[in-house]
């Protein structure tokens, strides 16, 4: 597992995101040594859902301009938690940014209440990993999905985890599609 070579970005919410899906999951992708880059919508210090705090590196507004990276990422992650509904669901810059990667043919992936970005930017088919919250539920039928019952589900290059219980999951599976 070296990604030394890889960039990845992950987009938390700006309060209340998920601590464990966040720090699980950082932990073992900088162990592969990627390049991470985390930011949210304002930029500021945020707020977990268990009071953690975390300053994400910049805005996601300025996902193009940040200090040593040019084109694009090599991944591009959606965090959860309850701040998830409130500043990424109708976000209107993530969706963008995650279509343009896809299109681009690179990994992509949510996890938690973060896979419902997936769902409104139509990005996946079928069915998604998620959590079982009734407000997730009703995103994925708006999209004519289906919730898997398994933590980590992977079509191509589209990752999706149910939560914090499948962080480290998760992560090894986007490393995997990125390898």
């Amino acid at each position: 597992m070296n990604l030394q070579s890889k960039n990845i970005l992950i987009v938390i919410p700006k309060s209340q995101f998920q601590e464990q899906e966040l720090f699980d999951t950082l932990e073992v992708l900088k162990a592969a040594g990627a390049r991470i880059l985390v930011l949210s919508k304002s930029g500021r210090e945020a707020v977990g859902m268990n009071k953690t705090r975390f300053t994400p590196d910049g805005v996601l507004v300025d996902w193009d301009k940040q200090e040593g990276h040019t084109g694009k990422y090599d991944a591009v992650l959606v965090m959860g938690g309850k701040g998830a509904p409130k500043s990424l669901w109708d976000d209107t810059i993530l969706p963008q940014i995650l279509t343009d990667h896809f299109r681009a043919e690179r990994v992509i992936g949510a996890i938690g209440l973060g896979v419902a970005v997936l769902a409104r930017a139509s990005l996946l088919s079928y069915e998604a990993s998620g959590p079982e919250d009734e407000k997730f539920t009703e995103e994925l039928e708006k999209a004519s999905l289906t919730r898997a019952h398994s933590s980590v589900l992977q079509d191509g290059k589209i990752i999706t985890a149910s939560g914090p219980e499948a962080a480290t999951e998760f992560a090894h599976a986007v490393i995997s599609a990125l390898e």
